[in-house]
C-alpha cells in the first residue's frame, strides 16, 4: 500500500538523494550534494517557501515532490508549483505519482486560497509529459523561459 504524507526534516536524506538521482537521470547534471542538502534543509526551516511530500511503501520512502507557491493577482490566490518529482525506478508505472498528484490536487481543491497546480517538464522528457496529460494537465498554454546564475 502506498501512503502519501507531508515530509518532515527526518526525510531530508531521501529527498536529497532523489534530487541528485533525478538531475542525473533527466538532464545529465551532477549536483553538488552539499548544496542540495542545504537547499532541502532550508525549505524545512522556512515552510512559507513550500512543502515536500513523500510517498511510502511498507515504511520506505519511495518518492518525493515539492510544492512551492506563486501569487496570482489574476486569481487573487496562490498557484502551487509542483516540482522536484522523483519516484524510485522500481516503483514507476505503479500509480505512485498519481497518488502524490491526487493528494496535492485534493489539498488545492479543499483550500479556497489555492487556485491550481502548475509544473514544468524538460522538453525531452516525453514519458513524464504523457503522464501529466493522462492526469488531465494541459501543457499547451504557456512556454517557460528562464535565466539562472551559474553555480
Amino acid at each position: 500500500m502506498i501512503r502519501v504524507r507531508d515530509a518532515g526534516p527526518l526525510d531530508y536524506k531521501a529527498i536529497v538523494n532523489f534530487q541528485i538521482l533525478m538531475a542525473k537521470e533527466t538532464e545529465g547534471i551532477v549536483l553538488n550534494t552539499k548544496t542540495v542538502t542545504h537547499g532541502v534543509k532550508q525549505l524545512f526551516a522556512k515552510p512559507d517557501m513550500g512543502r515536500y511530500f513523500v510517498a511510502e511503501s511498507e515504511g520506505e520512502v519511495i518518492a518525493s515532490s515539492l510544492v512551492t507557491y506563486e501569487w496570482s493577482d489574476w486569481r487573487n490566490g496562490t498557484v502551487c508549483w509542483l516540482q522536484s518529482v522523483y519516484v524510485l525506478p522500481a516503483y514507476r508505472q505503479k500509480g505512485v505519482f498519481r497518488r502524490m498528484y491526487e493528494h496535492i490536487q485534493n489539498m488545492v481543491a479543499e483550500d479556497e486560497s489555492l487556485m491550481g497546480i502548475r509544473l514544468y517538464v524538460d522538453k525531452s522528457n516525453i514519458q513524464a509529459q504523457q503522464v501529466y496529460k493522462h492526469l488531465g494537465m494541459d501543457g499547451d498554454h504557456y512556454a517557460l523561459f528562464e535565466w539562472m546564475k551559474r553555480t
